[in-house]
């Protein structure tokens, strides 16, 4: 709005220069009588360079247009590493030790993309943008048709008073980084989300292959240490992961993703109060290991009712009762956690001579009924 337009409610309440610099108004209704209000000490306003020097405001406008162009740079940074960086790679991060190179190379350019599309928005109103100083009384919220017009003709001002239109270069580096940068947005989508490999959500490192065909340890988690059936008293649990786990853990490999699958739990019960035979029949003696990982969203059902056989996730609520080859009874999960087959080898420790029958965890949509 300039000094020359006005709007209905101005001509009934004028606006009046306040004592002080000319620069600041005030209502004239807020006005009692010749007093003014005091000048609280406002500074006088400051013109900027560009707002009176041609080539100030050109050079202003090539910096925003650099930093847009340095986003669109980072952006291509990511795209390029999202394919280009093995997935095993790892470096020496100071202060945080072995990392993904991929993980940190994305991290830092998606991080730059949009802190250079926010720098170049910040210098880009702070030189270039109108920099008027307006007060105005609040008034009704019902508007008159012409007043909705002004308000249209306000926007378009405020439009233009961005210099869009008479700047294509600013119009075009801030679309084109705004764009680019959806990009990674979407790759992620497109590449991350849902397995490549199918197969790969129903295997665990509980399977004989891992450990060349011979039946696989069960160990203490997290010591890493055997498990003798002689030490699985009535009522006991016992967290449990398999020996092919120190593999990984020597490896340095997926180690995250092998634990999180492999996860279970060992519990020992009054054999006669189990009532389905194949429960029975791949325990031991009322011996049984189920996967810790709840069938609903995943999280460690790591909590065992002694009284009522019941195992419980602290998430939301699913209880699997152990006595029926931990069924659902109550809460959330639709499927019974899978049971793992486990005996007793030469030398008295708890062994698994296969691996999980079903996929563990939650349901996936790939999934064979």
């Amino acid at each position: 709005m300039n000094d020359n337009e006005t709007t209905d409610h101005e001509k009934s309440t004028s606006l009046v220069p306040a004592s002080g610099d000319g620069h600041d108004r005030l209502p004239a209704s807020l006005i009692a009588g010749d007093d003014q209000f005091e000048n609280p000490g406002l500074p006088a306003h400051v013109h900027r360079a560009a707002d009176d020097d041609p080539a100030a405001a050109k050079r202003a406008e090539r910096q925003v247009a650099t930093l847009f162009g340095l986003s669109m740079l980072a952006t291509l940074v990511f795209l390029v590493s999202y394919f280009a960086i093995p997935d095993e790679a790892t470096f020496f991060f100071p202060g945080i030790g072995m990392a993904k190179t991929q993980n940190v190379v994305l991290g830092l350019s998606l991080g730059f993309a949009i802190f250079l599309i926010g720098i170049g928005a910040v210098h880009w109103a702070k030189t270039l943008m109108s920099d008027e100083e307006i007060i105005e009384e609040r008034h009704e919220q019902a508007s008159t048709p012409e007043q909705r017009a002004k308000a249209v003709a306000v926007v378009a001002e405020g439009v233009d008073s961005t210099q869009l239109p008479r700047r294509p270069l600013l119009k075009y580096s801030l679309g084109g980084a705004l764009g680019l940068f959806a990009l990674p947005l979407g790759l992620q989508v497109v590449g991350s989300l849902g397995p490549v490999n199918i197969d790969e959500l129903g295997h665990t490192i509980w399977d004989p292959k891992d450990n060349d065909g011979k039946p696989i340890r069960l160990m203490r988690d997290p010591e890493m240490t055997p498990i003798r059936f002689d030490e699985v008293t009535n009522g006991s649990v016992f967290h449990v992961m398999p020996e092919t786990l120190q593999k990984y853990i020597d490896e340095g490999k997926h180690v995250l993703e092998a634990r999180a699958k492999a996860a279970v739990i060992l519990i020992r019960l009054d054999p006669d109060l189990i009532k389905v035979q194949k429960a029975k029949d791949w325990g031991v003696d009322g011996a049984l290991a189920y996967s810790k990982i709840c069938t609903h969203v995943g999280c460690a059902v790591g909590l065992y009712e002694q009284q009522t056989h019941h195992l419980l996730c602290p998430c939301h609520q699913s209880t699997f009762d152990l006595t029926e080859d931990c069924a659902v009874i109550f809460g959330p999960a639709r499927r019974p956690l899978p049971q793992l087959k486990i005996t007793v080898d030469d030398a008295g420790y708890l062994v698994a001579t296969q691996g999980f029958q079903e996929p563990v965890g939650p349901s996936y949509w790939e999934r064979a009924r």
